[in-house]
């Protein structure tokens, strides 16, 4: 009997910037390895070659958030000149949850950008509903009466449309008169 090779591989982050927004400065330059994978998910955080970088300090923390709220200023200035509110801008609770119905219907391909073709994504749509299941289990208690009604009347929403989606997609309709018996 044939012996199985065993492969690995590593994963680089090789996004261009930090989790803070921050442009990346370090490059991680991809080596070839052929040490067995013997580490789990959980472990590969600790184990990797890899050094996590130092959390910025409050000064910079300080300084990171001045320079954001300078930024937003400029931005609620030009808005204003504009004709326009700049409190349209403001991020609210309920507009953060129709933003991620609206990338949730778009993954499922029931909306697309306007004289595009829609594109399904199912694995990011499940996780889109299932990030905003985790938010309603996290928040509960802590939401208005019209912010949980609209977290929760999303998720029904979201959920039977990807129940749709998914049925569709296992069980595409049959050409028509292909299978009929006579």
């Amino acid at each position: 009997m044939a012996e199985k090779k065993q492969e690995s591989f590593v994963v680089n982050d090789r996004r261009l910037f930090t989790s803070d927004g921050e442009v990346r400065t370090e490059t991680v330059e991809e080596k070839p390895t052929s040490a067995p994978a013997t580490e789990n998910v959980d472990n590969q955080a600790t184990n990797s070659p890899q050094t996590i970088p130092p959390p910025p300090s409050s000064k910079e923390q300080q300084a990171q958030a001045e320079a954001y709220r300078n930024s937003s200023q400029d931005l609620d200035r030009q808005v204003e000149q504009s004709g326009h509110s700049a409190k349209e801008l403001e991020m609210t609770f309920e507009r953060f949850m129709a933003s991620l119905y609206m990338t949730a219907m778009m993954q499922l391909g029931l909306m697309h950008e306007q004289g595009g073709q829609p594109q399904i994504d199912i694995i990011g749509a499940r996780q889109t509903i299932d990030t905003i299941s985790l938010l309603s289990e996290r928040t509960k208690g802590n939401l208005s009466p019209a912010e949980g009604n609209f977290m929760q009347t999303s998720l029904y929403e979201l959920r039977m449309a990807y129940v749709e989606v998914t049925n569709a997609l296992a069980h595409p309709p049959q050409a028509a008169g292909g299978n009929i018996k006579r």
